[in-house]
């Protein structure tokens, strides 16, 4: 009797503490593939797909208004074609190919007061070269919380920044306080199984092992959705997906 009463007095003890403790998620585990196969596809708009927005330019118009008073937002952009541009696609997967981190700097641009690219997706514990190739005063805001909020001032004379992003966490918002409308976001990944679609909606991921899978993808204005594959040895699993608003 008392061994019951005291596990029970640990039990409640344990839930006004915080909870009953559940397993950690498993770590993706690094392995050897043999006879992998590949998922390529397309992500299209579901329905008539919106205009491209514009924005108007409202501040050092001598470089960020060279191509015209108006700069594309690239929030969501579509192709001729359906395909949307930008989403990202990561495969869940458990185990596979070990997560290589870059041994040089990745590049994310400030060119023409846009950001470039507007999704960049890595490995977390890779560097992060910011570029300021257009000459004048920026500022990357790098709105993290697994990895640290953090606002950097990029003045003129300052052509690069390397910024190193440690945890895995997605999507990461990226903005410019001094150019408000400047946006974009950084996928930093735990598993190397990912990919960001092209300008025409199109992806590739590769060296998969055979199973099946749960696949996310991402839009920064259409949100996440879950898709399943199977993918076979040796064989290129093609998908045709599609995303729209609700």
């Amino acid at each position: 009797m008392r061994s019951r009463i005291l596990g029970t007095a640990l039990a409640i003890a344990a839930l006004v503490g915080g909870g009953v403790a559940t397993p950690a998620a498993r770590a993706y585990e690094a392995t050897t593939v043999t006879d992998g196969g590949s998922l390529s596809g397309t992500v299209k708009f579901d329905g008539t797909p919106p205009a491209p927005k514009k924005i108007e330019v409202t501040k050092d118009v001598e470089v960020c208004g060279k191509a015209g008073p108006e700069i594309t937002d690239p929030a969501l952009l579509v192709s001729s074609g359906g395909g949307i541009k930008d989403v990202a696609v990561v495969v869940k997967a458990a185990k596979g190919k070990a997560l290589e981190v870059p041994t040089e700097p990745i590049t994310f641009d400030q060119n023409g007061c846009e950001y470039q690219p507007h999704v960049l997706a890595f490995p977390a514990g890779s560097t992060i070269q910011i570029l300021n190739s257009d000459g004048i005063l920026h500022n990357v805001h790098v709105m993290g919380k697994e990895n640290p909020e953090a606002n950097r001032a990029q003045p003129k004379f300052q052509k690069k920044i390397d910024w190193k992003v440690e945890k895995p966490e997605w999507p990461i918002a990226v903005k410019c306080d001094a150019h408000p409308w400047m946006h974009a976001y950084w996928l930093s990944m735990d598993q190397p199984y990912f990919a960001v679609t092209d300008a025409d909606g199109n992806f590739k991921i590769t060296d998969l092992p055979p199973g099946d899978y749960d696949v996310e993808i991402w839009q920064g204005e259409l949100g996440k959705k879950t898709e399943k594959v199977t993918i076979k040895p040796k064989e290129d699993t093609k998908v045709g997906w599609s995303m729209g608003k609700s």
